[in-house]
């Protein structure tokens, strides 16, 4: 990454974290109003879609922490930055949001049992409040939500709450002429729903992230017919190719090649990383080469118990 480049994607994520605080700033206020709101009224829902919000606050507070923290560089201890933090606060966010939707499924339950009378004029004004803020909070988070993991968790709180703040805005239109005080309960299971649906795929990306799983559209056979396709690149072994963050690809290879000058090989080398970066988006490469193959020329390293790796010793 040239340094233009670089200090663009800086720009870029200063520019994020400005978005991230004023969208703090709004789910501090309408979760509030809204929890007023619904103990007023009457309706779980609307209490359900304030927890739903109060919980995306906590998690706005969590994301805008690591991406402060992930724009610091490596160091000796670090040596790859603390870009991953961001990971881990996408887990922490998924964890709070499925701790309220547990909570919501219980309360739900009771509504559900014994119903109670709703004010639905009042319902409709609260929840097109927190329509309107949470549109304009995904609105703000979208760009970012693209290319980054953090803002895209950011990105679906906000739009997956304006949903819900619509639709509890349609049933305070329904209680004002019917006394279906049961959909509720019901509807607040469905917020449930959303919160399990939308939390799952960054819950499973996370985790394959700090598994150090091979990234998802990457094949590695592919990676070796590549380069072993290359003049000059007699065969590839010990392939690895992880996410060090959500938006960088990593990769580490031998890369076996006759015996030859140092400046030839620096020269496949760049050939080599052309691509990589063009082919499979991989910024971050690490290449070995040698001119004798090591690991009986298997495409993964196996590592042994006891920390011992096989490498071609039977």
């Amino acid at each position: 990454m040239s340094t233009h480049q670089h200090q663009h994607h800086n720009h870029e994520e200063a520019s994020w974290g400005k978005r991230l605080v004023v969208s703090m700033i709004m789910n501090l206020i309408i979760p509030a109003v809204q929890i007023y709101g619904g103990i007023i009224s009457g309706s779980m829902a609307l209490i359900s879609d304030a927890l739903h919000n109060l919980s995306d606050f906590i998690s706005l507070v969590i994301n805008y922490a690591a991406l402060a923290i992930g724009r610091r560089g490596p160091t000796d201890q670090q040596t790859f930055g603390y870009k991953r933090v961001e990971i881990f606060a996408t887990l922490v966010s998924v964890g709070l949001l499925y701790g309220t939707g547990f909570y919501i499924a219980i309360e739900a339950w009771h509504r559900f049992r014994a119903p109670q009378p709703i004010a639905g004029q009042l319902v409709i004004w609260i929840a097109l409040l927190g329509f309107a803020g949470n549109i304009i909070s995904a609105l703000m988070l979208r760009a970012g939500s693209k290319v980054n993991l953090n803002m895209k968790s950011a990105f679906l709180h906000m739009l997956s709450d304006a949903a819900t703040s619509l639709v509890v805005a349609i049933l305070g239109v329904v209680w004002i002429f019917k006394s279906w005080f049961w959909l509720d309960p019901v509807f607040s299971w469905l917020i449930v729903g959303m919160i399990l649906f939308s939390g799952w795929g960054l819950l499973k990306d996370s985790i394959l992230i700090l598994m150090n799983a091979t990234p998802p559209g990457i094949d590695l056979h592919d990676i070796q017919k590549s380069l072993e396709s290359l003049e000059g690149v007699k065969e590839i072994h010990d392939l690895h190719v992880w996410n060090p963050s959500a938006e960088s690809i990593a990769l580490a290879v031998h890369i076996t090649v006759p015996d030859q000058m140092l400046g030839k090989v620096d020269e496949l080398a760049e050939r080599v990383r052309t691509v990589l970066a063009d082919k499979f988006k991989i910024d971050h490469p690490t290449l070995q080469f040698e001119s004798n193959t090591c690991n009986n020329g298997q495409l993964l390293c196996c590592i042994a118990d006891n920390g011992h790796g096989k490498h071609g010793h039977d």
